[in-house]
């Protein structure tokens, strides 16, 4: 009974901790910048929030990278502790193997490393290179479902490979084996690729963000031609440059019967199943060059044929200026994203926090079922944004529309930033595990000491 008790105390006080810094911020107030970033700042952005479209004020504003402070860490919620878990070069993406290896991306390295350590430690025990020499490597995939998979999928930029594999191992048993050699007819820009699979196991799914801004190299075709398209390509698809871009695209386990799942995503950078409702859900950068805080990025579930209104629209039937009028049957066809994001702060990863996790490391209660998502931030706005790690507010699997900062710190000043979040992915004990391929380091956040 004093357990109970007590854990039920320790629920209540990180939930107030996450939300006494500061009311929910909305409105002019909810977009702001880096400057008003803090663990526990809550935000809800609203289409009705946006400003008009105005390409004539869009910004240009890289951040300088530089040396990580000695000693900085990233700042969290009170009751939880920053420890920096793993060196590595550049990782980006990370996912959990069903015995708790640790798969990390080393996409520019063309390498996928594999951490192993015990539950609770702060640092690995074992690094190995599981693979290398491959093509900007970014989503990794452990199939079928359950402890003993026997495949691990790689999205490479330009193809899906898989390698024989066998729970426990710390490098690749064979060679690869491609399943799809082309994934589109080019793979410049926006060229990372996840995958993963539906949760029956029968759909490959992976996603492919566009190959342009907003379609600018998109020829022309008449009414006609793009009924025709449609018809056989998929609702609200694109073409030339753009064939199979812009999409989350499907296909059996083996790689045959391709087809779009859902079209129309500017770049869904990463993607994830909600373990509790079985829905998919997708991180995505929409598109730049029309001002500093238009369009939002966002997160938001992905229905199955559905249209989200790239290039011609966004956030629901708001028309691009560069695209006006050619579309007009789509805008009462566009689905309207869940869950809306200070613009250009570019959200990359993205992971849901399990009811299953029981391990030494485990969040409170309160935190079951909320989705952890990892902003690499701005460059297209002249107020600084993102560079930090924010936990989406989901109510019995349902989105509320708000997010949360959880992890901040990253940015020096208005021109620099040390860290750059990437990976987010929950370890085997339970703890949040974030990749920074600024500084080139795993985080660990867990409970602090002796909150359990």
């Amino acid at each position: 009974m004093r357990a109970t008790f007590k854990l039920l105390l320790l629920a209540a006080a990180y939930t107030l901790a996450g939300s006494a810094s500061a009311e929910t911020r909305t409105g002019k107030a909810a977009y702001g910048d880096w400057k008003t970033d803090a663990p526990g700042v809550v935000r809800k952005i609203t289409a009705a929030d946006m400003p008009p479209a105005d390409p004539k004020t869009s910004a240009v504003a890289p951040s300088s990278p530089t040396p990580r402070p000695e000693g900085a860490l990233p700042k969290t919620l009170p009751g939880f502790a920053v420890q920096a878990f793993a060196k590595l070069d550049q990782p980006r993406l990370i996912r959990i193997a069903p015995n708790g290896d640790i798969f990390v991306a080393e996409s520019e390295g063309g390498k996928i490393k594999v951490l192993r350590a015990k539950d609770g430690a702060a640092t690995p025990t074992e690094t190995s290179t599981f693979a290398e020499g491959l093509s900007r490597p970014f989503g990794i995939a452990f199939y079928p479902a359950g402890p003993n998979p026997e495949w691990v999928y790689v999205a490479e930029t330009d193809a899906v490979i898989r390698y024989p594999y066998k729970s426990g191992d710390l490098k690749a048993r064979a060679a690869f084996e491609t399943l799809v050699p082309k994934l589109t007819l080019n793979h410049r820009d926006h060229w990372t690729r996840d995958i993963l699979f539906s949760p029956d196991g029968k759909s490959m799914l992976v996603t492919v963000g566009s190959a342009s801004n907003t379609a600018e190299s998109m020829p022309k075709k008449n009414p006609d031609e793009v009924k025709t398209w449609e018809k056989d390509h998929g609702f609200g698809t694109a073409w030339g440059n753009e064939e199979d871009r812009a999409d989350v695209l499907a296909f059996d386990p083996l790689g045959k019967g391709k087809r779009v799942f859902a079209s129309g995503i500017r770049n869904c950078v990463t993607a994830a199943i909600n373990p509790a409702t079985k829905d998919l859900w997708c991180s995505t950068n929409e598109r730049d060059g029309l001002g500093d805080n238009v369009p939002p990025d966002y997160i938001t579930r992905v229905k199955p044929g559905g249209f989200y209104g790239w290039p011609w629209f966004y956030i629901g039937d708001h028309e691009d200026p560069r695209h006006r009028g050619e579309r007009p049957d789509l805008a009462g066809k566009t689905i309207m994203p869940d869950i809306l994001i200070q613009p250009h702060s570019a959200p990359l990863g993205m992971t849901f926090y399990p009811a299953t996790v029981k391990g030494v490391a485990a969040f409170p209660q309160a935190y079951e079922g909320e989705a952890f998502v990892a902003l690499h931030g701005s460059w297209n706005r002249s107020l600084r944004t993102g560079y930090k790690v924010v936990m989406a507010k989901l109510k019995n699997g349902l989105p509320t529309g708000e997010y949360e900062d959880f992890l901040t710190g990253f940015v020096k000043d208005d021109a620099s930033v040390w860290g750059r979040p990437v990976g987010v992915a929950i370890a085997h004990d339970g703890a949040l595990l974030v990749s920074d391929d600024g500084s080139g380091w795993v985080w660990r956040i867990a409970p602090s000491k002796g909150a359990h």
